[in-house]
């Protein structure tokens, strides 16, 4: 019979060949592994569960999300050892509450910009990139993650249009530009090429030295900015997000069509498909996280009502 630790890595696998990343769900679950054999356990069990997902030094929400990572993998065990009990759903109910987004106006995106494009005087390519990487993000709705990770290659300027193979769900797609957004990449390459020319790094956002941009560099430079230009206050954990950025560009595309009459509830899977959501359901999210949104589309629905009586 197979030990704890080979059922792991049998079911990582799996998971991941079905296009699921499982980064924490796999550290998560290796110490659960690690755990059960300190315990002298070779299977899971209730109370081995609860005992590891609720340790002391672990908060009440993230002990309901280790949980539930234990109660999938128990589920899959349990088809191969009969002993494995997988906990119930009601033991350390765990409830996920998205964040509501941060409403950026136009102008806070083109001064948001601005001022990207104006930090590190200095520095050749810094303000370039992040200006020109705030600004994709804007109009396209790309995960900062999707962003970073494009390489040269990935946009077909002659095609408007831009690849995206590092997707959330390892799920690739591509997405149409408009010329404005094509002129503006070609634009920040010719920039990039200049000040890089012997660079062999494909990445197309690049940073010192011609490497690859990291999240983290630009995440500090997003709060720096944003609290410069008074979007954000000093050491509020807060405030408006580089990620809110996406959200900029999913809202403004609903309220468009909205004040264009346009038929949204049809349209909404173009919309999921573009942004790369895995169900429509997670775009459905912003007509309830957003009040205009709402009340826009309670209006039309209610005038619907009125004309079918």
């Amino acid at each position: 019979m197979k030990t704890l630790r080979v059922h792991l890595e049998d079911y990582l696998r799996l998971r991941r060949q079905l296009g699921y990343k499982m980064k924490e769900a796999g550290f998560q679950l290796r110490n659960f592994v690690r755990f059960a054999e300190r315990e002298g356990a070779d299977f899971v069990s209730t109370t081995l569960a609860v005992e590891w997902a609720a340790q002391p030094h672990v908060k009440p929400a993230q002990a309901g999300s280790r949980l539930g990572m234990l109660r999938r993998f128990a589920a899959y065990v349990s088809a191969h050892d009969e002993r494995t009990v997988v906990p119930p759903q009601k033991l350390l109910p765990y409830h996920l509450h998205r964040r509501e987004p941060y409403h950026y106006t136009e102008q806070d995106v083109l001064r948001l910009i601005a001022a990207a494009r104006s930090i590190s005087s200095g520095n050749r390519i810094k303000g370039s990139t992040l200006g020109t990487l705030f600004g994709l993000l804007a109009v396209t709705g790309m995960r900062v993650g999707e962003a970073l990770a494009l390489e040269r290659g990935d946009l077909d300027a002659n095609r408007a249009l831009l690849s995206i193979r590092q997707a959330k769900g390892n799920k690739a797609r591509r997405i149409p530009l408009h010329n404005s957004t094509v002129a503006a990449l070609r634009e920040y390459a010719s920039i990039r090429d200049r000040v890089y020319p012997q660079s062999t790094h494909p990445s197309f956002f690049v940073w010192e030295g011609g490497g690859r941009v990291v999240y983290d560099s630009v995440n500090r430079w997003f709060l720096f900015v944003a609290t410069q230009l008074g979007l954000r206050k000093p050491g509020d954990p807060c405030g408006p997000r580089v990620h809110d950025l996406r959200h900029y560009f999913a809202i403004g595309t609903l309220l468009n069509w909205y004040r264009s009459n346009a038929d949204v509830e049809t349209r909404l899977p173009e919309l999921a498909t573009y942004l790369g959501h895995t169900h429509v359901r997670d775009t459905y999210w912003y007509l309830s996280a957003v009040p205009e949104l709402l009340k826009l589309a309670t209006r039309r629905w209610e005038r619907g009502e009125k004309r079918g009586t």
